[in-house]
């Protein structure tokens, strides 16, 4: 049966009041390989079909993988029951009203397949080679994932969206594998990577390599390149609920009560936002949510999303919303959106033009590690990889070692004293999670390099 049948005949199958359907197609294709060879490669398919049942003011949910037609009626039936037997919740409202249906809701899942590296493939080969005749070996994968996922509620809605999600992570190590470098990008179908641009620019990483520097900890200007400011970003976006704000255990909480909305984070104009349908970042345009929590509602489900600016001009604009914690802080309904962009004043430089300009500094690659040290101030740690370089009058000198650092995103905001260039970015630590990125590198003067860590 497929995914739009399972949804009409789940919602046929449902006794209780209401009834929330989300039937998901997931295909990837992926290579990997070491050592300047292709490893392994391989494709697979599954399916989930999660039920919501609502009974007056009670909800629950039931979700399986690869459920078979003749496996429906048991897990519709285990929904109704388990919500037959919740306490009532506290988000509880009507499902998201209309007749809607999305263009195409009928037509067939068209998965992913290993043709989608046709061309991708032949070009990383020929980067293999040039990459073993300069001494240098590469490592990563190339994944593609396509998601085609149905969401059929008993208030009427159809809803569909297909989703293309691709990554690729290229590691540049020397000969001696003692100097390694990262870079990685995010793209919808690997028909516009430049895997030769990639390692060119591993290659010049690992030149600056050859001379090591030996720095102390301290608080240094540095340069954070877009793929680092991503991971910062994501972290503090996944941070901004309205709901732990408005109850005063947030970073966005204000004193006395309340949110932060309104106020001015940064000095410089900076704008964070989110839109379904940015240009190589779209994504669904409506909220599609399995479980209830502090930043989403499955009473939600369908809700259709548009562009919001979190930060614009500098200022904290909007928290991430249901319609039940809206209600509570008084703000616009502002659910999560799956993608996020960043930018800054016009004319922004670009990252070699900011290293250009820079008297004394540091240079990140980027992130990992990344983890909540206190969340009233949003602070984290986490630690430098793959390069970490001293830039002295305007030139890359050589690597430093690798740090552990303390920052948190908010405060850094108010500090940075450089926004450059905007360029789509694929995060390191959070790229299993969220890709669609677009962000600019950032100056910060005083960014809090905590301990000197022996992390390579």
């Amino acid at each position: 049966m497929s995914s739009q049948g399972m949804v009409e005949k789940a919602l046929e199958l449902s006794r209780a009041d209401d009834c929330v359907v989300i039937a998901e197609h997931t295909s990837t294709a992926n290579l990997r390989f070491a050592g300047n060879t292709l490893t392994t490669n391989g494709t697979t398919e599954s399916t989930r079909v999660t039920v919501i049942s609502v009974v007056g003011r009670s909800a629950a949910v039931v979700s399986r993988s690869a459920v078979r037609e003749d496996q429906l009626e048991e897990l519709v039936a285990a929904a109704d029951r388990a919500a037959r037997e919740a306490q009532p919740a506290d988000d509880a409202g009507p499902l998201v009203s209309g007749g809607e249906q999305s263009p195409g809701w009928a037509r067939p899942v068209e998965p992913t397949g290993i043709e989608v590296f046709e061309s991708f493939a032949p070009a990383l080969g020929r980067a293999f080679a040039a990459a073993e005749a300069g001494g240098r070996r590469l490592y990563g994968f190339a994944e593609h994932i396509v998601t085609s996922t149905f969401v059929g509620t008993s208030s009427g809605l159809r809803l569909r969206h297909d989703q293309p999600t691709g990554r690729l992570e290229l590691n540049g190590k020397s000969a001696d594998l003692k100097r390694s470098a990262w870079t990685g990008v995010h793209t919808r179908d690997f028909t516009d990577v430049d895997v030769f641009a990639l390692d060119e620019a591993l290659a010049t990483r690992l030149e600056w390599a050859r001379t090591r520097v030996e720095l102390p900890a301290g608080r240094y200007e540095t340069l954070l390149p877009p793929s680092a400011v991503a991971d910062l970003m994501i972290y503090m976006y996944w941070s901004a609920g309205a709901r732990d704000a408005v109850d005063g255990q947030s970073v966005f909480s204000k004193a006395g009560g309340g949110t932060r909305v309104g106020e001015r984070l940064s000095p410089l104009p900076v704008r964070l936002y989110s839109d379904p349908a940015a240009a190589g970042l779209e994504c669904a345009p409506f909220n599609v949510v399995h479980a209830s929590g502090r930043d989403s509602s499955v009473f939600d489900n369908g809700l259709p999303l548009s562009a919001t600016d979190w930060i614009a001009d500098g200022e904290l604009r909007a928290l991430q919303q249901t319609r039940h914690s809206a209600a509570a802080s008084g703000l616009p309904v502002t659910p999560g959106i799956d993608n996020l962009l960043m930018s800054g004043p016009e004319g922004g430089r670009s990252l070699e033009e900011m290293i250009a300009s820079t008297e004394r500094g540091l240079l990140l690659t980027c992130l990992w590690y990344i983890r909540t040290v206190d969340p009233q101030t949003l602070l984290l740690t986490g630690l430098t990889r793959d390069g970490v370089y001293l830039v002295e009058n305007g030139t890359v000198v050589g690597e430093v070692n690798n740090y552990r650092f303390n920052e948190s995103p908010v405060d850094l905001l108010g500090r940075v004293t450089e926004v450059g260039r905007s360029e789509p970015t694929l995060p390191r630590e959070w790229n299993d999670y969220f890709t669609r990125t677009v962000m600019p590198a950032l100056r910060v003067p005083d960014f809090n390099m905590s301990t000197v860590s022996q992390a390579s």
